[in-house]
């Protein structure tokens, strides 16, 4: 890796409907702020806009909870039909206490109300709906990605990031939930330090780090930013996906 990273907001960008070319909306950004796409740029994009553009919200009237939800929904203090659909979206319950329920998401990772949102949702006060995160945040990166080398004749890679919680820290902090294009883990255990001395643990979880430097960018209120371009790091290409990221469940001490 190079050793600078410039982070540009891609702004205005519009806001997201189901079935609009994501891919599109992404290119026109670019144009509006005069930028071409350079071998090695990244993008990452906030969680929200992908699934708004995938047509993952579910209204709550339309969900029926069953007896497991409703007690669970008494535990948390929430909405048993939130509550049936964060059962819906997980694998298994982890923790509860009143406000938030911490889950194994159906795609591994470990998520507060299985990452369903309703902030930034235009709303009806006697029909709520909420937002799911994507089916799967890695197809859809990949999808962009390719999309995206048609366009705009490079292939970006690509990082699809949302707020998360820690088990060990207070605040959140954005977290890549898909990628597509870059090495997600870089393992560095054998190499050697300033010193020569073996490393034996050391893996930093690169789409991790650059999902948390751009949702600094980003925001998490009402900035209406949900895309920046990452670009002087160098990244190592992968196909691989965000799955390196998740811990195996005999190594989580959380657990």
């Amino acid at each position: 890796m190079l050793g600078s990273l410039q982070l540009i907001p891609l702004r205005p960008f519009p806001l997201v409907e189901p079935g609009d070319d994501l891919a599109g909306l992404v290119a026109a950004a670019l144009r509006a702020q005069q930028l071409q796409l350079v071998p090695g740029d990244v993008l990452v994009l906030a969680q929200k806009v992908v699934s708004k553009a995938e047509n993952r919200y579910v209204r709550l009237s339309s969900v029926t909870p069953t007896p497991a939800a409703q007690e669970l929904a008494a535990q948390a203090d929430k909405d048993p039909r939130l509550v049936q659909l964060i059962l819906d979206e997980s694998r298994e319950v982890l923790r509860v206490r009143p406000g938030v329920i911490i889950v194994e998401h159906r795609n591994g990772y470990v998520h507060a109300n299985a990452g369903i949102d309703r902030s930034n949702l235009q709303q009806d006060p006697d029909d709520p709906q909420v937002l799911l995160l994507p089916q799967d945040p890695d197809r859809s990166a990949a999808a962009l990605r390719d999309r995206l080398a048609t366009l705009c004749g490079v292939a970006p890679q690509v990082v699809i990031n949302d707020s998360a919680g820690r088990a060990w820290r207070m605040g959140t902090v954005g977290i890549a939930i898909g990628c597509a294009g870059l090495e997600a883990v870089r393992d560095q255990v054998g190499d050697s330090d300033l010193f020569g001395n073996r490393l034996e643990v050391t893996m930093p979880a690169i789409a991790d780090e650059l999902a948390a430097a751009a949702s600094l960018v980003m925001g998490q209120a009402a900035e209406g930013t949900p895309l920046v371009l990452a670009r002087g790091l160098q990244l190592a290409a992968s196909e691989a996906g965000s799955g390196s990221l998740l811990r195996e469940r005999d190594m989580d001490l959380f657990r």
